[in-house]
């Protein structure tokens, strides 16, 4: 197996499977983190300028634990533009430029001060010192009430992709920022959703296990509006509750909202709210009702 090879800027280092030019990166400013470990093929960069910081995604790049083509990369890369652009919203990472490279292809996102609320945490060692704990398990000790605020925002963007037609692929706790000074929370990383009508095409799809339902797993199933009801019902036992552990005893945020997440993800897709709207109201309504308690 060829060694790695190590890519060197400013005060950042970080390895390819192969040498890359990275020079039409070092022109748009001070590279000050980088990440190069995901498997989907793409390596992202926080740069500084006068201009201020943007966060630029490439490919067509080897990463170390991509196994596929780069060309497979920069394609869906490509591809992605249109979702950022027809899904444009308060809560979503702003899109604000593409261009290409001799060797590649670039999407420059507006900076937000968030950290990934990855619960591996491998996705914000970028912003992490030696020592310091991982930001999913610091909003995890954030009093209930600023994760359910941060919960809700996620739902509404995705009450806005379902009136827009499409369906979540590949969201999990690595598609969300957090930004712990402002309390705010912004969604990256929406390169995969499609528009409906969806029929899964390869059996297990695209995405973190902890947060998908048993139709992402079934070849030639439908992924329609109850899909991303399960969706954002694993995401709430992810931040308030015990993940795959979906017991009471382990859920912080009182007994009905505890019906509402678990009615999500009822593994026969008929038992769920029909559309993440529907979720959500009933979320909101629970929710209204945990907060006035003393």
């Amino acid at each position: 197996m060829k060694a790695p090879y190590t890519i060197r800027m400013n005060r950042i280092s970080f390895q390819l499977k192969e040498w890359h030019d990275f020079s039409w990166l070092q022109k748009a400013g001070e590279v000050f983190c980088v990440f190069a470990e995901q498997d989907s093929g793409n390596v992202s960069f926080g740069v500084e300028s006068e201009q201020g910081r943007k966060f630029i995604k490439y490919a067509g790049v080897k990463p170390i634990n991509y196994p596929g083509d780069p060309a497979d990369a920069i394609e869906r890369l490509k591809a992605s533009v249109p979702l950022y652009e027809e899904l444009a919203h308060p809560n979503l990472v702003q899109l604000t430029a593409q261009f290409s490279t001799a060797e590649g292809y670039a999407l420059v996102f507006d900076w937000f001060d968030g950290e990934n609320l990855y619960a591996g945490g491998s996705l914000s060692s970028a912003f992490m010192k030696e020592g310091t704990e991982p930001p999913f398990h610091r909003f995890r000790r954030l009093p209930v009430n600023e994760r359910l605020t941060a919960l809700e925002n996620i739902f509404e963007f995705h009450v806005y992709a379902e009136q827009k037609g499409f369906v979540a692929v590949d969201f999990y706790d690595g598609s969300i920022l957090y930004d712990f000074a402002a309390g705010s929370t912004k969604i990256c990383d929406i390169d995969l959703y499609r528009k409906k009508p969806f029929v899964n095409p390869m059996g297990k799809l695209w995405g973190s296990s902890r947060f998908m339902s048993p139709e992402e797993f079934e070849l030639g199933a439908e992924i329609d509006g109850r899909t991303n009801v399960f969706n954002m019902g694993a995401t709430a036992f992810c931040l308030i509750g015990g993940g795959r552990d979906r017991s009471l005893a382990e859920w912080e945020a009182g007994q009905a909202l505890h019906q509402v997440a678990m009615r999500a993800v009822e593994t026969d897709k008929r038992a769920r709210y029909a559309t993440v709207k529907e979720f959500a109201a009933a979320w909101e309504t629970a929710a209204e009702k945990w907060r006035r308690l003393p």
